[in-house]
């Protein structure tokens, strides 16, 4: 049951999703095959890391191939982060291209083209 851990919504024309809470080992797998089920044809997508509050390397690897799947469909991407939190230290020390973080929501619609 991924809900409690990563709900959709839109934002303009992209996708959003949104993730919440620890993200890890236990439930990367199942998170990761529903967002690619909910963004497979999307034009843009948003993922919102704000609320999360653990990522684990599981994370971090999902995180990397829905980024390469979505970047070989030519499909926008960005990560919002947030000024602080578990997701943007986790993604920083993990050398995550910094390209996809954004700090703001907002910002990260209009850089995808909202």
């Amino acid at each position: 049951m991924t809900d409690q851990w990563v709900t959709f919504a839109k934002l303009g024309t992209a996708d959003l999703v949104r993730l919440a809470g620890e993200i890890d080992l236990a439930n990367a797998p199942e998170i990761g095959r529903e967002i690619a089920r909910q963004t497979g044809r999307s034009g843009a997508v948003l993922i919102d890391l704000t609320a999360v509050s653990f990522l684990d390397s599981a994370g971090v690897r999902l995180l990397d191939a829905l980024v390469g799947d979505l970047d070989e469909a030519g499909t926008p991407i960005r990560l919002v982060v947030g000024e602080t939190g578990a997701a943007r230290m986790t993604l920083q020390l993990c050398a995550f291209r910094d390209d996809l973080l954004a700090t703001d929501l907002d910002r990260a619609a209009d850089e995808v083209g909202r």
